[in-house]
């Protein structure tokens, strides 16, 4: 599996990049899916909907599926956070994986940096990194991309994995 990332401080575009990201690759033909780290609690369900009341009632996995779309639910109860790999086992086979955020994981990725949100840059401390995507001239011994750059940014990521 292909897998590429996109990581930087909260703040500095990585979630935009990677919906352009997505955009750009899907549009030159390749399947893409993407895994989204968060460091705060979430949900995808709402009180009182029957797959809310299936996981209150103690389900450990909730399978909700229509005609658009799948999304299974797994309540860790106590458990640990699955892994980066563990996740990706998930998943159906496609082109690109991209992944936002996990830092310290050891795939390839592209700091999104934002001058503005008043972070270091993460890529001189991280080999990981590849390349930025950058609001600002920086300088650093990797490429650097402007940050709304979606063509070479894509270009870039797409000849890392070999597509």
């Amino acid at each position: 599996m292909r897998l590429y990332g996109v990581t930087g401080w909260k703040n500095a575009g990585k979630t935009g990049l990677m919906e352009r990201l997505v955009a750009e690759i899907t549009e030159r033909g390749y399947a893409v899916s993407t895994v989204k780290h968060a460091h705060h609690a979430f949900d995808i369900d709402h009180e009182g909907r029957d797959s809310y009341r299936h996981r209150a009632a103690g389900a450990h996995e909730v399978l909700l599926a229509s005609h658009r779309r799948v999304a299974l639910m797994t309540e860790l109860r106590g458990a640990s956070e699955p892994s980066l790999e563990d996740l990706l086992k998930r998943l159906a086979p496609v082109d690109l994986v991209l992944i936002e955020g996990y830092k310290t994981a050891p795939h390839p990725k592209i700091e999104a940096f934002r001058a503005e949100a008043g972070h270091e840059l993460i890529a001189p401390r991280d080999v990981t990194i590849r390349a930025v995507a950058s609001d600002t001239p920086i300088e650093i011994d990797r490429p650097v991309f402007a940050l709304d750059d979606t063509r070479a940014i894509a270009d870039f990521v797409l000849a890392e994995v070999g597509l």
